[in-house]
């Protein structure tokens, strides 16, 4: 792995532990695709820092058990305005 992808791996990692956004939040901030921000966390960090994946792990987690709740209150809004 290239070493510029690592140190993205590690920002990006750390930007989303400071923050606890969404993927797409951090991939807004990096300049990357939500594809690529995802990669970086999921597949990337464990080969990297096992401990800090934990940390992400949880994160993704808890994000994916709310994104039905963000999708819905997405579309009321959009149709509130």
């Amino acid at each position: 792995m290239k070493e510029y992808i690592r140190e993205r791996v590690v920002d990006v990692a750390d930007y989303l532990i400071a923050h606890r956004c969404t993927v797409r939040a951090v991939a807004d901030v990096f300049c990357v695709s939500k594809s690529t921000a995802h990669k970086d966390l999921s597949e990337r960090l464990p080969l990297l820092d096992p401990e800090r994946y934990r940390l992400i792990a949880q994160i993704l987690n808890d994000n994916w058990q709310v994104r039905y709740i963000r999708g819905g209150e997405a579309t009321k809004n959009k149709y509130m305005s």
